[in-house]
């Protein structure tokens, strides 16, 4: 399937990607270093350009565009910065989840900030026992009247502790303890709720400005109208969060290939070694042959999946294909590119180096590469058991 883009949404790709180049690029190796999320950049991003508001509802002071348009969006980002990129794919993901799911008031009490870049939220499924495996959950929400109390611990959440957090989605165990069958919830848990702890942010490998942390509930009470969706809908709600999040991630990961390619073609083009460019030798010619293969494959794979998305019409299959073939090969591109660079790709100060320790992350969150290759087995027909 070959996706043509528009006039309008090229000129949105090179919009976001003048904006990133310009404002996001010069900074990534201070960011990584301070390890702090941006809230100043973030803000001035959406007051530039508006990404957050892109796949929104226009009644909701969105754009009115869809997944492919913010898959574009993120692509850009992360060709700049894939931390950065992954903190605003959170937070749209978040939002996209209340507006789909989400009752009115979640909608017009919440729903504004997010779209207009003033807020971010989290999604709080992954425990320290369960991550992929939503059956494993243990957090716990009982019900007394009309009100919730929650318990229970959050692990490795993104955004969850900014200067302009406003909600964490945190999914907890609703059916009761003696149930056959544990049924989940989604909870609208605003910031600063009595009984939530934010903990310390974690020391991560790469990710290192993304706002990432646990989060300790004990007795925080939300009332009945703070469950998103339907009680009892939670497991189903987080997977289909997952499902569009993973065009997302797709695209993190191809615009961080595609900036390994970008650096390695720059350096072999101005490297001189043996007498001639690094781009004159083979081997070198391999690697990054190598690499643009994987990355163009990477764009078909990722954006058919996007228009799939936005058509209504995207297979569990395609999504799985797109996440697992993406992500794993971000991390061979970037294994390239250090490559390439020799000596100096292995230093903090190179850009390559901090693609290669970024980009791990993805072949783990949002459902592992082990996971995807199950997905796509199972839809293949093989005899796959995810219990």
């Amino acid at each position: 399937m070959t996706v043509e883009l528009t006039q309008d949404q090229k000129n949105l790709q090179i919009a976001v990607r003048e904006w990133a180049q310009a404002e996001l690029a010069p900074l990534a190796y201070q960011l990584d270093a301070e390890a702090k999320f941006p809230t100043e950049l973030y803000l001035k991003m959406n007051r530039d350009i508006g990404v957050a508001a892109i796949p929104f509802k226009e009644e909701h002071g969105g754009l009115g565009l869809g997944i492919l348009e913010m898959s574009l969006a993120i692509e850009e980002l992360a060709r700049a910065d894939q931390t950065f990129a992954l903190s605003t794919m959170v937070a749209v993901a978040t939002g996209l989840t209340l507006q789909k799911f989400g009752s009115d008031m979640h909608k017009e009490k919440y729903l504004p900030d997010i779209v207009a870049g003033k807020a971010v939220g989290s999604i709080a499924g992954t425990e320290p026992q369960a991550g992929s495996w939503t059956a494993g959950f243990t957090s716990r929400a009982t019900r007394s009247g009309d009100t919730w109390s929650l318990s229970g611990e959050k692990a490795f959440i993104t955004n969850s502790g900014t200067d302009i957090t406003s909600y964490n989605l945190v999914g907890a165990i609703t059916s009761p303890a003696d149930a056959e069958k544990t049924k989940m919830s989604l909870f609208l848990v605003p910031d600063g709720t009595e009984g939530i702890e934010i903990g310390k942010s974690y020391d991560k490998l790469g990710w290192r400005s993304s706002d990432t942390h646990p989060i300790y509930m004990d007795n925080a009470k939300v009332g009945n109208e703070m469950i998103v969706g339907n009680e009892g809908d939670g497991r189903y709600i987080v997977h289909k969060t997952y499902q569009f999040a993973r065009c997302f991630l797709s695209a993190c990961a191809l615009g961080l290939s595609q900036a390994c390619l970008d650096h390695s073609v720059a350096y072999a083009k101005d490297r001189k070694a043996f007498g001639k460019t690094l781009g004159g030798l083979q081997l070198i010619q391999k690697m990054i042959a190598d690499m643009a293969v994987k990355t163009e494959t990477s764009r078909l794979l990722a954006r058919q999946a996007a228009v799939k998305a936005d058509a209504g019409t995207a297979s569990i299959l395609e999504l799985a294909m797109a996440k697992y073939y993406c992500c794993e090969t971000s991390s061979e591109v970037a294994d390239l590119a250090v490559q390439v660079h020799g000596g100096f790709g292995f230093m903090n100060d190179c850009p390559v180096s901090r693609y290669l320790r970024d980009t791990r992350i993805t072949r783990i969150g949002d459902g592992s590469s082990q996971i995807q290759t199950m997905i796509i087995a199972k839809e293949l027909g093989l005899d796959v058991d995810f219990t």
